[in-house]
């Protein structure tokens, strides 16, 4: 009994000198954009005093955003604890990756920024058009390195296979565990069709993974990649069969494709011009680094195109998805300075649609091949692969990782669920071990579970409107869906000042609404409706202006919509003589 008692009053002691069991370390895990979309990447890792950042990517407008230059992630939570911020990890250099940089950095308190030399260089040239920023802070890593981020985060870079180089997978080291963002990948293939470099996810297989981060965008799709090898020989096929000039579309970011097709014009004697002011500066960024290897002579400029026979030119031009100001879209539609279409020319369409641009992609078919091109695109032939892993790729990597948990990240809800599904059939997971959540719902990582806490922080829309970032709301939105649907109509009602009586007729403008001049009855009756309005105003007393604007904005939108079964956006004016 005496020693029971002892052994208490020893316990009790060394709780009161601070001997009291450590609290299990929990990881907060958010994502500000990629979960609800393709693009606005970003997400962090927090700990204590401590937040890893990896990726701020943009997202190009919808339908839903009339009128928006792009959207990027709301960083407001990571803002207001930007002294936590030790780093930001950039995956690659692609514009869902890196496009936010500009417009958040200051507010992130200008970090360090840990990426490659090629992803730095394009971050670097974007940069400069915003003279205003900060001066950015980088740290160059290449595949193999690791870097001490701070005292409780640790980050080791292995090599993935993406469609721009040095494109790589993190291996986060935490409290928790090992976290793995695995980049955006695809396998590459030798010629026999063989995937190459599979190496490093046996190797993360051994490392007991606690959760492995994966890319959705191609989890629908069934199979394996295209090799890159395939698409090389058919645009090949194609150049040797062309009978005049090559015009090649293709995204700017794609510089291993750009540096095979550029050694095939080579081989052929062709002679490369680039239009597109993103590609011609990706192209110079990968020969300052050695990336890409070009003889003298090959690259000609624009101008220097009509010194040629036709069947001696290549352009390599940015506009495959249909883009209104590039160069292939000017091409196509008559604008462009040096190049118009000829009978004759071969347009090789090297990429795929990304989701959106089906109607301006066919629009931009249809004006070249009425003009007499030829036009090629990766349905008639196998010459474009994506970049992002399709199922059967997906499966393989979850199968090598073995992780606790999966995450699938990157894509719509679909493509998640999807990806979540490719988990469960590969690993035998159960759903509760392949999380699902949202932009802004925040995953506790233990060292035995991952869990969904009821916790949601920002991740609204933040609108990049021409000069104006964030200063285009919901309000402003919904006002710019309302007139791109339904029209305006503005009210002009000049009234004397005394007596409240109209001095003219009132002016009735319509935008996007009815044409007045063959609708002449209908805005009779209009200026009928708002002359009855206005006189319910007692004579002899002060013009309630707001009450006026008040009455005619619902009873004649309730009028309009009555008529017309539309509900446009209605403008009074009260001018007041």
């Amino acid at each position: 009994m005496i020693k029971e008692k002892r052994n208490k009053d020893i316990k009790k002691n060394n709780n009161r000198k601070g001997f009291q069991k450590k609290e299990e370390p929990v990881i907060r895990f958010a994502c500000l954009g990629g979960l609800e979309e393709i693009g606005r990447n970003m997400m962090f890792f927090e700990y204590e005093n401590e937040i890893i950042i990896i990726d701020a990517g943009l997202q190009f407008p919808e339908e839903e955003t009339p009128g928006i230059d792009y959207i990027i992630p709301n960083v407001s939570y990571l803002a207001e604890r930007k002294e936590k911020i030790k780093a930001i990890i950039i995956t690659h250099g692609h514009y869902d990756h890196i496009g936010a940089i500009p417009y958040i950095m200051q507010k992130l308190g200008n970090p360090l920024i840990i990426t490659t030399a090629i992803t730095k260089e394009i971050i670097a040239r974007r940069q400069e058009e915003f003279p205003n920023t900060p001066k950015l802070n980088f740290d160059i890593v290449k595949a193999g390195d690791s870097r001490k981020i701070s005292k409780n985060f640790k980050a080791e870079f292995f090599g993935v296979t993406h469609n721009i180089p040095d494109g790589f997978g993190t291996i986060l080291n935490t409290p928790v565990g090992k976290i793995v963002h695995a980049g955006e990948f695809k396998f590459d293939y030798d010629i026999k069709g063989n995937p190459r470099g599979l190496e490093i996810w046996e190797k993360l297989g051994k490392e007991k993974i606690h959760t492995l981060l994966i890319e959705s965008t191609g989890a629908e799709d069934q199979g394996n990649s295209i090799s890159e090898r395939v698409v090389e020989k058919e645009i090949e096929k194609l150049f040797k069969k062309a009978p005049g000039r090559i015009i090649l579309g293709t995204f700017a970011s794609l510089l291993d494709r750009l540096a095979e097709i550029i050694k095939i014009a080579e081989r052929m004697d062709k002679r490369v011009a680039i239009s597109g002011s993103s590609m011609k500066s990706n192209i110079q960024i990968a020969r300052n680094l050695g990336l890409m290897k070009i003889k003298k002579g090959t690259l000609i400029s624009l101008d220097e195109i009509r010194k040629y026979n036709d069947d001696k030119i290549v352009i390599l031009c940015t506009g495959a998805q249909g883009e209104s100001n590039a160069s292939l879209m000017k091409i196509a539609t008559g604008e462009h300075r040096q190049i118009k279409i000829k009978k004759g020319d071969s347009i090789i369409l090297s990429s795929s649609i990304v989701p959106g641009n089906e109607r301006s992609v066919q629009i931009l078919k249809d004006d070249l091949s009425r003009q007499g091109a030829l036009v090629y695109h990766y349905k008639m032939m196998d010459i474009h692969s994506s970049g992002h892993a399709p199922q059967e790729e997906l499966k393989t990597v979850m199968k090598m990782v073995k992780p606790r948990f999966i995450f699938p990240m990157h894509g719509y809800y679909f493509m998640r669920w999807r990806n979540a599904q490719n988990a469960q059939e590969a690993l035998g997971l159960k759903p509760s071990e392949t999380i699902l959540v949202d932009n802004g719902q925040v995953v506790l990582f233990t060292k035995e579970s991952a869990k969904i806490s009821d916790e949601i922080i920002p991740a609204y829309y933040v609108m990049v409107d021409g000069l104006g970032v964030g200063d285009v709301g919901e309000v402003v939105l919904r006002d710019r869906r309302m007139l791109a649907q339904e029209g305006m109509v503005v009210i002009i009602a000049t009234l004397d000042r005394r007596s409240g009586r109209f001095l003219k007729n009132p002016d009735i403008i319509s935008r996007g609404f009815i044409y007045l001049r063959e609708n002449k009855e209908f805005v009779e009756e209009l200026r009928k409706r708002i002359k009855s309005l206005v006189s319910r105003n007692p004579r002899h007393q002060h013009i309630e202006s707001d009450y006026i604007k008040s009455l005619m904005r619902d009873q004649i939108g309730q009028f309009l919509y009555n008529r017309t079964k539309r509900r446009p956006m209605v403008l009074p004016v009260i001018i007041e003589v």
